[in-house]
């Protein structure tokens, strides 16, 4: 019987994992110009942890974590989300203490829940996003918004949008979950189950239920935005003005919460729709929070952050045509015989040392199924080795773009390759320019 992967998983396989690693290094490179650094915090941390940072009255914690003991009787959870582990890292490595504030950094990696498997979105799926802790400023929650929106802009997405709302410091958010427990005691017991748990342990919780009958319901209910205290107010309009400031599209939406205990103040969600119509809701999301820090362990200091799901990025950039995913070699190294399959071995690592993509035929099969081969690995040289080639130590190199050929010296090899890539990319590979001495606009030097 055959074992396949658990549900809710999926294997990563080539041209999708170089789709992973395009989002991942694009959204790495512009966080890295922001001037956030890169940690990895373990995938294991002990349960306490995401109960304590994340909320017991999240559903992350009430239903979706992997929870088990250990051979030592400790409770340990994969992660369900970053931003704990982060500030468990920060406080454990006394990090608040011996760096400028903020402290900003950025992660990826997966992460894992238990829900129902939907589009772009598994059981274990991976996130990237940033974490900035030290600083109360509103402007250090407009920079990591602008931060994700141009990740989302240098992946080629176009109309993202920003639904952002405040949640108000506690005294808010205290005054409305009383306004909200009125509202909803006398419906709660004809709403859902998870409604009736929320209504109990954080009311705010309602006001995300998915189940169509409760929605109508929560339409009615008091807006977060009538209980906002007159700081929490200013905070928010500089945060908005800020951002039109930046010319970065948003639309408030009052019922907006995110699904996290810690959030407070600002918090925001990026939504797209895909060219073919697919809704993946929000791609990512994230907000500002006060309490978390001290609540594990270290000083009384705020922070903000957002994660995107990378499955959901790349699945929206894959509906939208803006991934070029295809596997593309420098060269082909064709051996004709067995004999010339170590000098392909040379000539392979020749090139590879000069930092070319390079792949070998092992196969004894005729030079056009090989030419074949090297098509459909979108190869730009052949390498051809045959026993002429073997006896005067040449290679032969053919050009698949242009079908031109030529027969070098192996000692000659990589400075051929180097004129010929130059060439390639000289006013976008027409290389007219190139002929003879000169290269007139200089991009082959």
């Amino acid at each position: 019987m055959a074992i396949n992967n658990v549900k809710g998983t999926h294997d990563i396989i080539a041209d999708e994992a170089r789709s992973f690693d395009y989002v991942e290094n694009v959204s790495g490179q512009i966080a890295s110009m922001f001037a956030f650094q890169p940690v990895r915090p373990p995938v294991l941390e002990h349960s306490e942890l995401f109960i304590r940072g994340v909320g017991e009255g999240s559903d992350v914690v009430r239903k979706e974590m992997y929870t088990f003991d250990d051979k030592g009787g400790r409770s340990l959870t994969l992660r369900p989300e970053f931003t704990a582990g982060i500030i468990r890292l920060i406080i454990q490595n006394k990090l608040l203490a011996t760096n400028e504030l903020p402290l900003k950094f950025y992660y990826c990696g997966p992460v894992f829940r238990y829900e129902r498997p939907q589009l772009g979105r598994y059981r274990q799926f991976n996130q990237f996003g940033v974490e900035s802790v030290g600083h109360n400023s509103p402007y250090a929650d407009v920079e990591v918004i602008a931060l994700a929106y141009t990740i989302l802009q240098s992946l080629g997405l176009e109309n993202v949008t920003i639904k952002i709302n405040t949640l108000g410091d506690e005294t808010s958010r205290n005054n409305y979950r009383a306004a909200l427990k009125d509202y909803f005691k006398d419906k709660i017991a004809n709403m859902c189950g998870d409604c009736q748990t929320r209504y109990e342990v954080n009311p705010l919780r309602i006001l995300d239920c998915k189940v169509p009958e409760d929605q109508e319901i929560v339409k009615h209910a008091p807006k977060m935005s009538q209980y906002i205290s007159l700081e929490s107010q200013k905070r928010f309009i500089k945060v908005l003005d800020a951002l039109r400031e930046m010319e970065i599209p948003y639309e408030v939406d009052d019922t907006l919460v995110r699904g996290l205990d810690y959030y407070s103040e600002t918090v925001y969600e990026f939504h797209y729709v895909s060219a073919k119509g697919n809704d993946y809701g929000a791609v990512g999301g994230g907000g500002h929070y006060d309490k978390l820090v001290h609540e594990l362990g270290g000083p009384d200091l705020p922070g903000t952050g957002f994660s995107f799901g990378v499955e959901r990025l790349v699945s929206v950039l894959s509906d939208d045509g803006l991934l070029n995913n295809k596997q593309e070699l420098d060269a082909y190294v064709m051996p004709i015989g067995e004999e010339a399959q170590e000098h392909a071995l040379n000539v392979a690592d020749e090139l590879r040392l000069l930092g070319y993509k390079v792949d070998i035929c092992f196969d004894n099969v005729k030079l056009a199924n090989m030419f074949k081969r090297a098509e459909k690995k979108n190869a730009k040289l052949a390498l051809i080795i045959g026993e002429d080639e073997i006896k005067n130590n040449k290679v032969i190199i053919k050009d698949m773009e242009t079908k031109e050929q030529t027969s070098v010296d192996f000692d000659a090899l990589g400075d051929t390759c180097d004129e010929l890539f130059n060439k390639k990319e000289c006013c976008g590979g027409k290389r007219e320019c190139c002929e003879g001495d000169e290269c007139e606009c200089k991009k082959g030097e």
